[in-house]
């Protein structure tokens, strides 16, 4: 009952967000879709995923309100070394 209560405040809150930002916060959530149904126990991110975060951190400030499959450090340390791994 209570995630069904958040889901709903959530998509309320949604409703007021520009569409700017519903757009590029689905195009985070659909790019960490896109890696789970790889083959590893638990998925890795290959380089172009990383310069994907990389690059969404810079053009959107809430990016890490949308990250669920590494830690908003982890993408920050990508930055700073130019996700050059």
């Amino acid at each position: 009952m209570r995630q069904l209560l958040y889901a709903l405040l959530a998509t309320a809150r949604s409703s007021l967000k520009p569409q700017r930002e519903l757009a590029l916060e689905n195009l985070a959530l659909r790019q960490q879709l896109a890696i789970l149904p790889r083959k590893t126990k638990r998925p890795k991110l290959n380089k172009a995923d990383r310069a994907f975060w990389v690059a969404l951190c810079r053009i959107w400030p809430h990016w890490h309100s949308a990250l669920i499959l590494v830690k908003p450090e982890t993408v920050i340390g990508w930055h700073r070394k130019g996700f050059k791994l």
